[in-house]
């Protein structure tokens, strides 16, 4: 089963694009909705972060508050790294354990929808990536017109993530989000019909042959390791 990691820059149009890859049944893994559930009421995740930032930042329903939350990590790098410790490894258990569903349902494919998914080095473990684009003054201009907020307020949560254009060094696709709405459906039709190629039907090997779908898992990680590196030198010597 080839896992497709999906990712994009704030305002860009990455979940627009997740939208539209589920409406055509495309088995998504949501890194989002997993980063709640880990910290649901009752989960190991909320006693880890009860346990080192108190009771206060529960709900009165026992649920955690996360505007409270947030502002305790906002200014404090320590105790974000202390939160992003506890959820992190969650989010990626529950990550390989849907993906392990789909393969056991005998998906030919999924898709791993996450944010950060080259801030927190996920990239190496997909079989492809993908990153949903649009230039940093289209992004600006969306921001500012999706929250409300002041050029300078969006500015600097732009500049808080790694720019779209670094993003796009990592991809193995490019979806740009710059032009029309059909423009983009478009995209994610064509980018729908080069995975069904790519796929064909060696998929069934995965799943009738365990073992040789590990290793072809194992040979694919190891290919895009060094096609990165090389890429990455070619472009320190241009």
């Amino acid at each position: 089963m080839l896992v497709i990691g999906l990712t994009g820059g704030i305002a860009t149009g990455k979940s627009t694009v997740a939208n539209l890859l589920r409406a055509k049944h495309i088995p998504i893994v949501d890194a989002d909705v997993l980063a709640r559930q880990v910290v649901e009421p009752g989960t190991r995740g909320l006693a880890s972060i009860v346990k080192a930032f108190g009771r206060d930042i529960l709900l009165p329903d026992g649920s955690l508050d996360r505007k409270k939350l947030g502002t305790v990590i906002f200014n404090d790098e320590a105790k974000r790294k202390i939160l992003n410790s506890i959820v992190h490894p969650a989010v990626r258990r529950s990550t390989l354990w849907q993906v392990l569903t789909y393969w056991i349902k005998g998906e030919k494919y999924c898709i791993v929808d996450v944010p950060l998914l080259i801030e927190g080095g996920l990239w190496r473990w997909v079989g492809k990536v993908v990153v949903v684009y649009c230039s940093a003054e289209i992004q600006l201009r969306r921001l500012m017109n999706r929250d409300g907020s002041t050029q300078e307020d969006a500015s600097s949560r732009l500049k808080s993530q790694i720019p779209i254009s670094q993003k796009v060094e990592y991809a193995d696709l490019v979806i740009d989000n710059s032009g029309s709405r059909q423009d983009l459906d478009a995209q994610v039709d064509s980018l729908v019909r080069q995975l069904e190629r790519e796929v064909g039907w060696t998929w069934r090997l995965s799943w009738w042959f365990p073992l040789a779908g590990l290793i072809s898992a194992g040979w694919m990680l190891l290919w895009r390791m060094v096609s990165f590196s090389r890429r990455s030198a070619r472009r320190s010597k241009d």
